[in-house]
């Protein structure tokens, strides 16, 4: 939701905090009793579907994609989105947004005014299963946009169950940081989980979708996300849970997949000449710390709030930097990477929040690109979440940032160059010898040991072997 980075972040420790509305931002103790916790300490976590692991996710803004911004007008991009690989399809919140306090001419998403209802500018919950049938008949797996730890400002709770939000000393519902079109809730009370489970079960039982992406997921007590996630796992084996989060914990709450923020801001420092490749290492050793081996992390160049708030990827990444980087978030170590809606124009401009601005997307100038990698990804197990990751050096480690990825007899190799000057690449380690198809050229190049050839500012190669 609007400014969701920022309060992640803030949360989570990785930068210091951006915004002046996070000092102001209210405290409060999201705890639940010592029965409780015992309780989900001794559900099972069960592990991530099996179709995750070579899988994707493109994230769709509905109100911007098309003139329409509506269900029905998306629907006519799944030939296309298909043609290009995309295999998973997260829907932010398609539920009806709060009119009290809105932010403004449409409001935010992730003001939710119903939890069991369809938002009408995009159309009617028959249009949504409608669209979620014909995507499932097309192939692709579909997710939608879940905002656990909060409401929009008009919810019928507020009058109904006004005990279900964190309140101030006056009684009166709170919000978090810059979020006044929202109301903060409350986690001790049971029925408010109870409820919240409910209407989970509603959108998964009414509209078969395969999964939840779970806005905010740090904010909400990690003992009901562990008791939810048993909860609508038991009832749908094969659904797949990803968390806006950077914590360890939300793997073993039961989340299958968790943001990888702490990558993507060094991205970023790397792309800004800040920081040099080496540091790329650095997370990936934090990584191995404190998060469980085999975790599944959700990699990007972009996504709608890094878009609209920090100009991504155009002002992140832009020129020749977004290539390399988005080759990054494709291949790199138990990566399940993410594509935002307009990337593959590309849409070079912030899309507003909370009012309509088709992204008029026509030349599609990235698709290739990307089709490139999602169908290495799709066909090659070396790229799945649980293949095997290790470093090798080509040359200037600061520089040049190189890894062979290996499963089932499958290998690839990804050499980036993320720095602007031109390197030299020579090849020193034994396994990289071979005849491996180039596979943005087409074409078979021989390695032998000491073979060297040159690579541009911010190139990329990916060999298949």
């Amino acid at each position: 939701m609007s400014s969701t980075i920022y309060r992640f972040l803030a949360a989570a420790a990785v930068i210091s905090c951006l915004l002046p509305a996070c000092a102001s931002a209210p405290e409060k103790e999201k705890q639940t009793d010592n029965s409780s916790s015992a309780i989900t300490d001794s559900l099972p976590v069960q592990p991530p579907p099996a179709w995750i692991k070579q899988s994707n996710i493109y994230e769709v803004n509905v109100r911007q994609y098309t003139k329409e911004g509506t269900f029905a007008a998306f629907s006519k991009s799944l030939p296309r989105l298909k043609n290009m690989g995309v295999e998973v399809l997260w829907f932010m919140p398609v539920t009806p947004i709060s009119k009290t306090d809105r932010k403004g001419s449409l409001g935010s998403y992730y003001a939710v005014a119903d939890y069991n209802k369809i938002n009408p500018e995009f159309g009617t919950m028959a249009d949504f299963k409608k669209l979620v049938d014909t995507a499932h008949a097309m192939g692709f797996k579909v997710i939608i946009d879940w905002v656990a730890n909060h409401t929009g400002a008009d919810h019928p709770w507020l009058k109904s169950h006004p005990d279900f939000y964190n309140k101030d000393s006056s009684g009166k519902a709170i919000y978090a940081f810059d979020w006044s079109d929202t109301r903060d809730l409350n986690y001790d009370n049971k029925e408010l989980r109870d409820s919240m489970i409910a209407s989970m079960q509603f959108w998964l039982r009414e509209t078969k979708i395969d999964g939840f992406r779970c806005d905010v997921a740090s904010e909400v007590p990690t003992d009901f996300w562990k008791q939810c996630i048993n909860v609508l796992k038991n009832e749908k084996s094969d659904l797949f849970m990803l968390a806006e989060g950077d914590k360890a914990d939300l793997h073993q709450a039961g989340f299958d997949a968790t943001y990888a923020w702490d990558m993507f801001q060094h991205m970023k420092s790397v792309a800004a000449g800040r920081l040099n490749a080496l540091t790329l290492d650095s997370v990936l050793a934090r990584q191995d710390s404190s998060f469980p081996k085999d975790a599944i992390r959700l990699y990007f160049t972009s996504n709608h709030d890094e878009n609209t708030w920090n100009q991504s990827d155009f002002g992140t990444f832009p020129g020749l930097k977004h290539a390399a980087f988005a080759v990054l978030t494709q291949t790199t170590r138990g990566a399940l990477p993410l594509i935002y809606s307009g990337q593959e124009e590309p849409v070079l401009r912030a899309i507003p929040f909370f009012d309509k601005d088709n992204m008029n997307m026509k030349q599609f100038t990235r698709a290739r690109f990307y089709k490139a990698l999602l169908d290495l990804r799709k066909r090659n197990a070396a790229l799945g979440t649980d293949a095997s990751f290790h470093k090798v050096s080509v040359g200037d480690d600061k520089a040049l940032y190189a890894y062979v990825r290996e499963k089932d007899g499958k290998k690839v190799l990804v050499i980036l160059n993320l720095s602007e000057k031109e390197q030299t690449i020579t090849i020193k380690d034994p396994s990289l010898a071979g005849d491996p198809m180039n596979l943005f050229l087409g074409v078979k190049e021989p390695f032998r040991l000491g073979h060297h050839f040159n690579i541009e500012g911010w190139g990329y190669i990916v060999y298949e072997y």
